[in-house]
């Protein structure tokens, strides 16, 4: 990762030439606007689904036009998918065989609900996707020790991606790491460890370049991940 990527865009490193992919930081933003005169593409061809916390999964064949999802899947080219993030877990997918890639928002709401697996799901049955096709790359995001929750959130979140390290009892919280919650399920659905990139950032401990919900509460804007076939 260079100096410059952490100001405009991050790259993982997992997907060929075929895709475009990127994380932003608070340089873009979710900005779709200047998204695309970076890209020299037309604004509305940056689709972005409208997130809910839900486990839904927007299947965008035709028209860019968001519905209330926090998940998105395409065969399409030229175009753009993505999320938007402050905390949670940005997502993308790329399916080399099928053609196919997706972005998928993850909080804890939807790592309790399983959006990740729903997601290659709903990618194996609509394009045919085989999981140990699928490439996963994983953005920025709190991590660990620096996203304290109730029980009940770890509960919920340990319910859905089975026993792990990335739930810890300190000072009488519990933290949990969701990225390594939704790696667990991405192996669990089928994903091969070596088609999976994790960015090492914490958007909490790294304000001056990322949105953090937890570190500006509401005065937090939004970066995002986003990816398409051109």
């Amino acid at each position: 990762m260079t100096e410059n990527h952490l100001h405009t865009l991050i790259l993982p490193d997992i997907f060929d030439g075929r895709v475009r992919a990127f994380f932003t930081t608070k340089a873009l933003g979710a900005d779709r606007t200047k998204i695309g005169d970076l890209f020299s593409m037309d604004q509305e061809a940056i689709c972005m689904p409208l997130q809910k916390h839900t486990d839904s999964v927007w299947l965008l064949n035709e028209e860019c036009s968001p519905v209330k999802a926090d998940a998105v899947v395409t065969r399409n080219t030229g175009i753009l998918v993505g999320v938007q993030v402050a905390d949670c877990v940005p997502m993308l997918l790329y399916d080399r065989q099928r053609s196919a890639v997706g972005a998928v928002h993850a909080g804890w709401k939807g790592t309790s609900l399983q959006i990740l697996k729903k997601t290659i799901s709903v990618m194996a049955e609509q394009f045919g996707s085989v999981p140990s096709d699928i490439r996963v790359a994983f953005g920025p995001s709190i991590r660990g020790y620096c996203y304290p929750v109730d029980r009940e959130v770890k509960d919920a979140v340990m319910s859905a991606s089975g026993p792990g390290d990335y739930a810890v009892q300190t000072s009488g919280k519990f933290c949990v790491d969701l990225a390594s919650a939704n790696l667990l399920q991405a192996l669990t659905a089928g994903i091969l460890s070596q088609n999976i990139w994790i960015s090492p950032e914490c958007t909490y401990c790294n304000p001056d370049a990322f949105h953090s919900y937890r570190y500006h509460r509401n005065h937090a804007g939004r970066q995002g991940g986003f990816i398409g076939i051109f």
